[in-house]
């Protein structure tokens, strides 16, 4: 790997998932279930998707104490992630619990107080931060948990007022987290996460948000329908970002752009073992396929036309699609994603 090369740098929490064995025995009382500890986070996930497609990657994260953490850096490591982003913390690491429905799909359980993830001081990303970042991806739980998201904050504003970096945000909310007595406990509210992410937003070049974190940021809160998402998509992308990618599950992804009518994409049809990770590997798809197409400013995305757009997002949807056919956050390599290219 060349030193000078564009790189992606993402930042963000590191968590350990607990994820249900299919099949496994609870134990004759049905008290003991089986769980599978694997390597997760937005930031991590994301990290490990862009990496194993053959881009320059630095996961920027703070690696908290316990016995798993050895686990988390080995896991970045092995799928070509840079390492020097990481930062020893005194801190746990955050752990989540998963529950999956018939369907795949996730629930997560949380247990996350005072862990290392969201205690990012200036001084401590200014460290980290590569001097070749091309692309600045945050979000999820710390970008928008105190004390570390002001610091986060500051960051993306330092760098968007540069136009050093496209950013790229994605709340990826967890509702317990965000709301609620536990939400309350790490010093959250629905207002002031709403502020927080406003604030990131406003300076963003790149969203990807799923319909599920609009039915919670919208106001009201109650779901939306397919008419009510191209009219979200279409006034998130004149809120601030050149591009906004709304994900709803299985249905096809809503593209908006400034002055322009919301564009649909199919997804891939594929057996979908579960969920995890299919959000954070379509992010990765999409900000791999935006560097190596040197698309690593504000003025370059915005000239983009549709045609290369969507080329792009179809093959972050097919990254996504593959993550879905295995067990957790487990993206393909850049092999598997040309070989499944290949047979559709």
């Amino acid at each position: 790997m060349r030193t000078d090369e564009p790189m992606l740098s993402v930042l963000g929490e590191l968590v350990v998932d607990l994820i249900p064995v299919p099949g496994a025995d609870a134990g004759p009382e049905g008290t003991a279930p089986s769980f599978v500890a694997r390597p997760g986070g937005n930031a991590l996930n994301v990290a490990v998707a862009a990496a194993r497609l053959g881009i320059p990657v630095r996961l920027m994260a703070r690696l908290g104490t316990g016995p798993l953490a050895a686990n988390l850096r080995r896991h970045a490591e092995l799928s070509g992630v840079d390492p020097d982003g990481f930062l020893d913390a005194d801190e746990p690491v955050s752990l989540a619990v998963v529950g999956l429905a018939a369907d795949g799909s996730a629930d997560y359980g949380f247990h996350v107080l005072g862990a290392a993830d969201w205690q990012w001081t200036d001084d401590e990303l200014v460290r980290v931060l590569p001097d070749r970042t091309a692309i600045l991806h945050v979000g999820s739980i710390s970008s928008w948990t105190a004390p570390g998201c002001e610091a986060i904050a500051r960051l993306v504003e330092r760098l968007s007022a540069e136009g050093s970096a496209l950013i790229s945000v994605d709340p990826n909310i967890r509702p317990m987290l965000a709301d609620g007595p536990v939400g309350t406990s790490l010093g959250n509210t629905a207002e002031t996460v709403r502020q927080r992410l406003d604030r990131l937003i406003a300076r963003a070049d790149v969203v990807k948000v799923s319909a599920e974190d609009l039915t919670w940021l919208e106001p009201g809160g109650t779901s939306v329908d397919a008419e009510a998402l191209d009219t979200i998509a279409g006034q998130w992308a004149e809120r601030g970002p050149a591009l906004v990618l709304v994900t709803d599950g299985g249905s096809p992804l809503r593209i908006g752009r400034p002055g322009h009518a919301v564009l649909h994409w199919r997804t891939p049809r594929v057996t979908v073992v579960d969920t995890v990770g299919a959000g954070d590997s379509l992010a990765a798809g999409l900000l791999t396929g935006l560097l190596e197409s040197g698309v690593t400013d504000r003025a370059a995305l915005e000239a983009l036309d549709d045609e290369d757009l969507l080329r792009l997002v179809d093959d972050a949807a097919l990254v996504a699609a593959l993550n879905c056919t295995r067990v957790g956050a487990d993206p393909p390599t850049r092999a598997e994603l040309d070989a499944a290219r290949t047979t559709r």
